[in-house]
């Protein structure tokens, strides 16, 4: 059977799967990435368990996987094949592509961004299927975007388009990691959210979870908590829409786990922004944490598609 190999890399753990050419997860498995061991572990952890992956397929359907689709966290260079830094692995300038190549036995391999690749899997077989243009848009630690035009994603010049979480939404706000002050990431993130509820809430384990929770059960400093988010991310959001004009919204992370609890004030808080803008439909991701695999997966047979053709 026709297969290759998907790996999502993320910061403490890697998915993976094994992924027929209609996208069946054939087989599926997990590992941690070992980051605590240091960079070189990570590289190590992630070229073993793509070779487990290869004697895998070979052993149940009876052939080596045709290509190899991998997303990492960071910043890439695509064409290359390199992943320039990760700061949550530890790593700088690794020739992923090559080391995937030479240890899966020359095989065609593909490198994507870890939210690039959920996104092309969402905007061509989920949430998106059929849009010409879309925004995936994931709301967890951090907030990061991808842009989809004709059924693929954009990486951009310089392979950094779709950090909207890094747009200024509140000048002069709260310092981000990045250099800048008062980004989307710093007010509307789930770790964002849940810093803001541990807070108001006296509660120092308290998280994001928690807040829709409370938000739900009608708790005023929730709410408050929470129409602060809310309203930073439609801002965000809006000037997405603005620059792109996608025809669907995806919203996926951590924090779209709270369902209509975000939903309902988003939508609404967007419509009531935008001016001559056309509002898209605003939808919650479909696919969930099998995203990235299945984008990943997705890559690896558009680069096999690719390599017959040229």
């Amino acid at each position: 059977m026709k297969h290759v190999i998907a790996l999502d890399v993320g910061g403490t753990g890697m998915k993976a799967a094994l992924v027929g050419a209609d996208t069946t997860l054939l087989h599926e498995a997990r590992r941690p990435t070992e980051r605590e061991r240091g960079p070189e572990a990570v590289v190590a952890a992630i070229l073993d368990f793509a070779a487990e992956l290869r004697e895998i397929g070979e052993r149940r359907f009876g052939g080596p996987p045709l290509a190899a689709g991998v997303g990492v966290p960071g910043v890439l260079d695509e064409d290359r094949g390199v992943a320039v830094f990760a700061a949550n692995l530890g790593w700088s300038d690794v020739p992923l592509r090559a080391l995937l190549t030479e240890r899966l036995g020359g095989i065609p391999v593909a490198l994507g961004h870890d939210v690039r690749m959920g996104g092309l899997a969402e905007g061509r077989i989920g949430a998106g299927e059929g849009a010409r243009r879309f925004l995936f848009v994931s709301v967890g630690t951090g907030i990061a975007g991808a842009i989809g035009i004709d059924g693929r994603i954009d990486p951009g010049a310089h392979g950094s388009s779709g950090e909207i979480g890094h747009i200024v939404v509140r000048p002069g706000g709260t310092a981000c990691g990045c250099g800048q002050s008062g980004c989307l990431e710093t007010l509307a993130s789930a770790a964002a959210v849940g810093r803001a509820w541990a807070d108001a809430s006296g509660d120092p384990a308290a998280d994001a979870a928690d807040c829709a929770k409370a938000v739900r059960s009608g708790d005023p400093r929730a709410a408050a908590v929470w129409g602060e988010m809310v309203g930073a991310l439609a801002d965000g959001l809006v000037t997405g829409l603005t620059l792109l004009d996608p025809g669907v919204l995806i919203v996926g992370g951590g924090l779209a786990e709270a369902g209509e609890t975000l939903f309902a004030p988003l939508r609404t808080a967007v419509e009531e922004r935008l001016t001559f803008q056309q509002l898209p439909r605003i939808v919650p991701a479909a696919l969930g944490d099998t995203a990235g695999c299945l984008g990943a997966g997705l890559l690896a047979w558009d680069r096999l598609s690719t390599e017959v053709t040229a």
